[in-house]
């Protein structure tokens, strides 16, 4: 398919008050018929169409319009951008379905048993719950502790194994900078 300037009567309308260009070129570079051009020029066709400027639009160069003004039979090239569109995730609510909320203390018990560096705050949000039940559970004052069965969160889809290993990277990095700090205040009061 044909790359077209985005509304391209209204450019086809500018294109016809702004530029020398043939009917012909205008057409091909609008996608419409040549008659249709001269149409518009007439001001038979697109009669109330606002003109559209693909120069400020980032569609074409005067120096595009100015070589094609020059050489009749030369048709007009499209700019193409290219869109730098980031896959940053949006930091949202998870929701967990109701049929697998009763996994979620499990879970937070097999990450409180398997991996002690995590914090709370870490827990609660990979798990999708909050920082309190996760206290409760891990001092065993959770209101259903003794029913509780450590279970994989990712086994059971309340994380993914990347969203584990980065908090656990997290977490590393935390411990270095606190035993690094640790380390300073030692050599400074001996």
């Amino acid at each position: 398919m044909k790359d077209i300037p985005l509304m391209p009567k209204a450019t086809a309308v500018w294109l016809v008050e702004n530029t020398s260009l043939s009917f012909k070129q205008i057409a091909e570079f609008c996608n419409l018929h040549e008659v249709e051009v001269q149409g518009i020029a007439d001001g038979e066709v697109a009669r109330g169409i606002k003109a559209y400027n693909p120069i400020i639009a980032g569609q074409l160069t005067r120096e595009e319009i100015e070589l094609s003004s020059k050489e009749e039979h030369r048709p007009l090239q499209l700019l193409k951008k290219e869109l730098n569109i980031s896959t940053k995730e949006r930091k949202k609510p998870k929701y967990t379905p109701l049929s697998k909320r009763q996994d979620r203390p499990n879970a937070i018990l097999w990450l409180i048993k398997n991996y002690t560096e995590l914090l709370d705050t870490q827990i609660a949000r990979l798990i999708g719950t909050t920082k309190n039940t996760v206290i409760s559970i891990k001092k065993r004052t959770y209101w259903n502790f003794n029913n509780l069965s450590p279970k994989d969160p990712i086994a059971t889809n309340l994380c993914s194994q990347l969203d584990l290993e980065n908090a656990l990277d997290k977490a590393k990095r935390r411990i270095k900078r606190e035993e690094k700090k640790i380390g300073k205040e030692k050599k400074e009061s001996s």
